[in-house]
This record gives C-alpha cells, structure tokens and sequence, in this order.
C-alpha cells in the first residue's frame, strides 16, 4: 500500500474523531428536533388531534422547501444565519450547526410518514376512550412506529455521514476531507480506498444494528 502511513495514520484518527462529532451531535440534535417536528406535522394535519390548517402548511412548506436543496447549496444557502448563530461560517462548529438542521427536516419527513402509515382505527380508539393527545402519542403512536422510526433513524444516519464528507470544504475536516486532501489530490488511490472501506464499514455495522433494533420492536 503506498503512502507514508507513519505520517498517515495519527491524521486519519483526528479525520475519524471530527467525523464522529459531526455526525453524533447531528444525529442527537437532528434526532430529537425532527422527532417534535414530524410529530407537529403529523398532529395537525386536517382531521387528526391537533388540526390546525395554518401550522400544518408552514411545516410543511417548511420540510418540502430544505429537504430537497443539495447540502452543498444549503451550507451556501445557511452562511447569513449560519454567522449569526455560530459567529462564523467555517469550521467544525458551524458545519455542524448547518448538518443539524438540514438531519431535523429530512427527519421530520420520515416520521410523519411512518406515523401515517398508522392504522387509523387504533387512534380512534385511543380517542374514544378519552386519551389525551399527549398520552396517545407515548402509548399508542410511537409504540406502534418504533421500528419504522428506528429503520428511519438509521438512514437519517447514512445521510448524516454523507454529509460529513462534505465538512473539508467548510474547514471543518473528517474523513472525506482527508480522502481528498491525501488521496485524491496526491493520486494517491490506496489512502481514498482506505476511508472507503472505512466509511462502508461503518454504514454495514450501524445498519445491522438498527435492523436488530427494529426487530426486536416489531417483537414486542
């Protein structure tokens, strides 16, 4: 394998740390946002608990006009409020800032959908036995979406990486960062495979476990 990896190596770790606290805090924060968020979407839209016309069609249009802008151009899109917020528009902290709520909509779109998929007939009867919507939502909807919500949470984790690989063009490093930096632009093709590998690894290892996961929910 070409390379210099006594040099290599020591910054390949630093690229996999950066990678890991970009996608861990993206994955908390966008977790639990686009959880509240899917859940909003999903209780007012007409005819459900908490109908309201207007607050559905903001969120909405809200999850329909990020969702589908390429990551690229919504850190581009982000840098007015991205400034504001983190006081800059490089570096780890603000790419983070930008993968946080990019993770929020994309996952608040995947938990409306699982929730709709609900047999309705299970809510009604949750309702007809007085239910608040609070107590419907913990006993009834997000037992019964769990696995889904948990198969949704694990692609919610596979766009997160993919979104790290981006972090080199905002100074914020990680392991497309150095597959660039090292391997691309040095033609060195071993040091691109290697994170490559990396990268593939990782992906198999949190897809068997959520698929684990989501077994175990569809048992209980």
């Amino acid at each position: 394998m070409s390379g210099d990896w006594e040099r290599l190596t020591p910054l390949l770790w630093e690229a996999a740390g950066q990678t890991a606290y970009m996608v861990l805090i993206a994955l908390l924060v966008g977790g639990f946002l686009g959880l509240a968020l899917g859940l909003g979407l999903y209780l007012t839209r007409p005819g459900n608990l908490l109908q309201h016309r207007f607050v559905f069609a903001v969120l909405n249009l809200a999850v329909n006009i990020v969702r589908p802008i390429p990551f690229i151009i919504f850190l581009v899109a982000l840098g007015p409020l991205t400034r504001a917020v983190i006081g800059s528009t490089i570096g780890i902290e603000a790419f983070t800032f930008a993968m946080c709520i990019m993770a929020t909509f994309v996952f608040a779109r995947l938990v409306e959908q699982n929730l709709v998929s609900i047999d309705p007939g299970v809510v009604e009867a949750a309702r007809a036995m007085g239910a608040s919507p609070f107590r419907i939502v913990r006993t009834v909807l997000v037992p019964e979406a769990l696995a889904p919500l948990v198969l949704g949470y694990t692609f919610l984790f596979v766009g997160v990486l993919d979104m790290s690989a981006i972090g080199g063009y905002l100074g914020a490093g990680g392991l497309g960062d150095f597959a660039i930096v090292y391997g691309y632009r040095q033609y060195d093709w071993a040091v691109t495979a290697v994170v490559v590998v990396i990268i593939v690894l990782i992906v198999q290892a949190v897809q068997w476990l959520g698929n684990g996961l989501a077994r175990r929910a569809l048992r209980r």
